[in-house]
């Protein structure tokens, strides 16, 4: 199927790009009003995007149906400050209470049963439960345009962290793995993190991977590899060699039992490296596939 989304309406775009594009981290943004009311609401257009300075951005859409704007962006157009309390799976239902469009000057802090802690250099409080705390400054609103389902871009730096002392590790350094983040999907959905569906992807960071180009031809044409192994293999600095001291039983009986049909001992070989590379083992995936 291909669409251009010029020719359906706001709501199917908005229906389709939201699915598509997700996971979305939610900031759980608190504000005050001129007047001094607070307000407290979820928004999954959400990142952050520069780290010296610290800046992260969220976008309160204007609505698609009647094209109105939400409190949360005349709060930040009016009082510049912005705490954002990242989501985690134990709040996810009180968080989409909050996401209620009750009027203007009610307290969604009250609403959801959040608790309000005071922030120290911002005015709009903090979440309680939330483990991860952002006190903002807003240093620029953006509009995308003046229709219904435009965003406005809150750009904020970030001046304050909190972070719970329960998420943290022996170093003091987030586990991600304790903080069990939820995002945003299409519609009602939404995911959450935990030690379950985390894992984790080397980076090539200075040393450059070796390129699935480089890899030899029978790797890089299996039937068997995917293309996830093949980055996998093609992470390496340099094309490895044969460690005559590699000891594998079963590579030992895949050689012995299939030694007369070649073809067949390769592929044995690709689906035991496979087998490998879903551990992570990717030494050993490139000892049993040299040795084919």
């Amino acid at each position: 199927m291909q669409i251009h989304l010029k020719d359906i309406s706001t709501a199917e775009a908005q229906n389709y790009l939201q699915h598509a594009i997700a996971p979305r981290p939610i900031a759980f943004a608190s504000t005050l009003a001129a007047d001094g009311s607070v307000n407290l609401s979820p928004f999954s257009f959400f990142n952050l995007f520069s780290t010296h300075p610290p800046v992260v951005i969220f976008s309160p859409a204007r609505r698609v149906r009647n094209n109105t704007t939400k409190h949360t962006l005349q709060n930040a157009e009016e009082t510049k400050e912005v705490v954002i309390n990242i989501v985690d799976y134990d709040m996810v239902q009180q968080v989409s209470l909050a996401s209620c469009e009750y009027e203007k000057g009610v307290n969604e802090f009250l609403k959801s049963g959040f608790t309000p802690v005071p922030a120290t250099l911002v005015k709009p409080p903090m979440v309680k439960e939330s483990k991860v705390n952002l006190e903002c400054k807003v240093l620029e609103i953006k509009p995308l345009g003046q229709e219904g389902g435009a965003g406005n871009l809150i750009i904020c730096e970030v001046l304050v962290m909190h972070i719970d002392d329960s998420i943290l590790d022996e170093n003091k350094k987030i586990d991600q793995r304790k903080l069990h983040h939820v995002a945003r999907l299409g519609g009602d959905w939404y995911c959450k993190v935990d030690s379950g569906n985390l894992f984790k992807v080397p980076k090539p960071n200075i040393k450059l991977g070796i390129g699935v180009d480089a890899l030899p031809m029978n790797i890089r044409n299996s039937n068997i590899l995917s293309g996830n192994n093949l980055g996998q293999l093609a992470n390496v600095t340099q094309l490895p060699s044969i460690d005559p001291a590699f000891d594998d039983e079963r590579l030992k009986n895949i050689v012995q039992y299939f030694s007369l049909n070649p073809a067949d001992m390769e592929t044995e070989m690709h689906q035991y490296a496979k087998e490998l590379l879903v551990e992570n083992k990717v030494d050993q995936a490139w000892q049993v596939l040299l040795s084919a």
